[in-house]
């Protein structure tokens, strides 16, 4: 393997050069991670949530029109595509990194099948060191679905939590330096209840964050069964905003198919532009005590809860 990167063509070189500044885009000074409101004991193998991004894969024929709606709603810009290998299997994949104020995204477009189990991971998480990493997320319960591996600017992992949910850990041989979000946005666990403190307790344990909430009469209609309650805890960590949704999986659709929850100033002008953008209000936004809340579906379909909170002006 490291005779495999000795030995680089011009042509690969270009590729990984190419993908270095993919993932470097939004790079714009050196800024500490931890300017970012978030716990003062956070985990040492946490970045920051800036250096976070959901997960997307759509089909090959989607990818533009996806990212182009995706940026006409949120701000931001994306990386010219690049189509690469970023696994040790054989795949190939035309990807985009998709840096915005409210979030980020890792956009895979595979020409080939998605090797497993790829494709089930929500999220990539920035580590500070990945062997740490791996050993805090296993003595915290969780398991490691894929072993460390090397892709051509760093190192990966996928690890499942208890309930099932997977991530993907990454490291980079040059550490990125990207400008703090302008509001962090949720990554949207719905699990069930049976799984519900083992999971809450090892990723606490894991990102040493703290739950700021845990709810266990919140508003059903967040969650599309107006009238009803259910557990909602959030958490707040070095890796960003959580909200665990514990539930009994009987949700109407389009709940529990969202992964990120994005705020934004004013909910109502966002709609229109997703709208405008080509997308699509799946449910209409719903008041709870401390948010608007709505459900859009971009092309390509990437689902998604979008928010304004109780001091934002457009609330």
């Amino acid at each position: 393997m490291r005779e495999h990167y000795r030995r680089r063509t011009p042509a690969t070189t270009r590729r990984l050069q190419l993908f270095i500044a993919a993932f470097s885009l939004c790079a714009v000074a050196v800024c500490d991670a931890r300017s970012q409101s978030q716990p003062v004991g956070a985990a040492a193998v946490a970045v920051g949530p800036q250096y976070d991004s959901t997960h997307v894969y759509v089909a090959h024929g989607d990818l533009d029109a996806f990212v182009k709606s995706f940026i006409a709603v949120f701000g931001g810009q994306a990386s010219k595509p690049l189509v690469t290998n970023v696994l040790l299997v054989p795949s190939s994949a035309e990807f985009q990194y998709v840096s915005t104020p409210a979030g980020m995204l890792s956009v895979f477009a595979y020409e080939t099948p998605v090797p497993f189990p790829f494709g089930q991971e929500r999220t990539g998480y920035l580590v500070s060191d990945m062997d740490r990493a791996i050993k805090a997320a296993r003595s915290a319960g969780a398991e490691v679905v894929v072993e460390p591996f090397k892709d051509p600017i760093g190192r990966d992992a996928v690890i499942q939590w208890p309930g099932g949910l997977k991530m993907q850990l990454y490291w980079h041989f040059t550490p990125p330096a990207y400008p703090p979000l302008r509001a962090i946005p949720d990554n949207r666990v719905y699990i069930s209840r049976d799984a519900a403190d083992s999971f809450v307790h090892a990723f606490v344990l894991f990102s040493q964050g703290i739950i700021v909430s845990d709810d266990k009469k919140a508003d059903g209609g967040e969650i599309g069964r107006a009238g009803q309650t259910y557990r909602r805890i959030r958490i707040a960590s070095l890796f960003g905003n959580m909200q665990v949704l514990v539930t009994d999986g009987q949700l109407p659709y389009p709940f529990g198919l969202e992964t990120t929850g994005y705020e934004v100033d004013d909910l109502s002008a966002t709609l229109e532009k997703a709208k405008a953008a080509g997308a699509q209000v799946l449910s209409t936004p719903y008041k709870l005590t401390d948010r608007s809340t709505a459900i859009v579906q971009f092309p390509g379909g990437y689902i998604v809860e979008v928010h304004s909170t109780s001091h934002s002006p457009g609330h």
